[in-house]
């Protein structure tokens, strides 16, 4: 008898282990694979919110197929203890140990809102934006002056949330002067800067930024990052450059890219003054002298006078011989690989075309049949402009 009853309780006990094996088994396919979610959603982990709340926000939404087995899984990871708070995007089909990752992972939000501050050449916006799920991409909500125009009440809002994550993008072409005044003018940053950094030594780039940073922290990793990509031009350039330092080269690139916003065109506008460099001719750029003019503190806002044209600066290059003695802007890396790499051409002129691009010359006959050309362009629109 007693024989009997072990021999069934055997039986139960490797039944139910075969039972438990492939409930495991089926937990973890459901863990690992593909979940259920059809279209991608953005999902909130608030501050001191736990794995069973999100785990029950992820059943409703149809991104889990088991609040119970998405703990499950989290916990066998260790992950349970590692949530953090922000704003994550989850994509369509992504498994329950897909989104533990991102959750537990942390660094900056992935959806939501982001508030991005953009240093342009002629002003400061700061935009509110908002991610679509499904099609990845960020919708503007609001966009202002800071500084200027009135703060609107969605910036207020967003500003107090704790997901809302933040960007400083550092537009080509901007001076240092420039980058300082914004930084002062967003309010989620805090710390004076005593000086104004040298000019062209900041990299135009996107930086993420967080409540409380200070501007000289920002401002060092904008440095650091110009370096490197200055390095980096330096290294590769053309050997028989006319240029003598890492210094000359990013005043050149300064220079190019305040005269064009051509991409293609860069290298050619490169070649220009490499050419003239070469040839013992002055530069004869207007970027230049109006930079004499402002100090790289604002926009000039107007035409440059013919005395200013003839003025002496150290930046007048109708007037000087070679480069000025400082960039005359922060040149992107683009700007900075062509100052490098120039075009080989023989170009030693050029005029805007009306296309928003340039003709270049080698003589200046061509020259001054291009830009004849350009003036009735410009007359061509005063007319339009004048009702003619």
């Amino acid at each position: 008898m007693w024989r009997g009853i072990a021999s069934n309780a055997l039986t139960f006990l490797i039944v139910g282990l075969f039972l438990a094996g492939g409930v495991i088994l089926w937990g973890r396919g459901q863990y690992e694979g593909p979940g259920p979610l059809a279209d991608a959603i953005c999902l909130q982990v608030e501050r001191g919110t736990n794995f069973r709340r999100v785990s029950r926000n992820l059943e409703e939404e149809g991104a889990v197929s088991s609040a119970s087995i998405f703990r499950v899984g989290a916990d066998y990871q260790g992950k349970t203890n590692q949530l953090k708070a922000g704003s994550y995007l989850v994509e369509p089909g992504a498994s329950m140990e897909e989104i533990v990752d991102v959750v537990t992972r942390g660094g900056a939000s992935t959806c939501g809102t982001e508030i991005v501050y953009r240093i342009g050449v002629n002003r400061l916006s700061a935009q509110v934006r908002e991610l679509d799920p499904a099609d990845n991409r960020f919708v503007e909500r609001v966009a202002f002056e800071p500084g200027v125009e009135d703060t609107p009440e969605i910036y207020t809002e967003k500003r107090a949330a704790q997901d809302t994550r933040y960007r400083v993008a550092m537009a080509e072409g901007v001076t240092s002067w420039q980058v300082v005044d914004a930084l002062r003018n967003m309010d989620v940053l805090e710390g004076d800067v005593p000086e104004v950094p040298p000019e062209g030594a900041l990299a135009p780039d996107s930086y993420e930024v967080r409540p409380g940073d200070d501007r000289n922290a920002i401002l060092a990793q904008m440095a650091e990052r110009q370096e490197e990509i200055v390095a980096e031009a330096w290294q590769s350039r053309d050997p028989d450059l006319p240029l003598e330092s890492p210094e000359d080269l990013l005043t050149l690139a300064s220079i190019i890219e305040k005269e064009t916003g051509v991409a293609e065109e860069r290298e050619q506008v490169a070649s220009v003054f490499i050419n003239r460099l070469n040839r013992g001719m002055r530069l004869q750029t207007d970027p230049t002298v109006i930079y004499g003019v402002t100090k790289g503190q604002g926009v000039l806002g107007r035409g440059l006078r013919r005395s200013e044209l003839r003025e002496a600066t150290p930046w007048n290059t109708y007037v000087i011989e070679g480069l000025p003695p400082t960039p005359i802007a922060n040149p992107g890396r683009a700007s900075l690989m062509a100052a490098g790499q120039p075009e080989d051409t023989n170009y030693v002129f050029f005029v805007a075309d009306g296309t928003g691009g340039h003709a270049f010359a080698e003589t200046l006959d061509e020259h001054n049949r291009n830009v004849a050309r350009w003036r009735e362009i410009e007359a061509e629109r005063a007319n339009e402009t004048d009702g003619g």
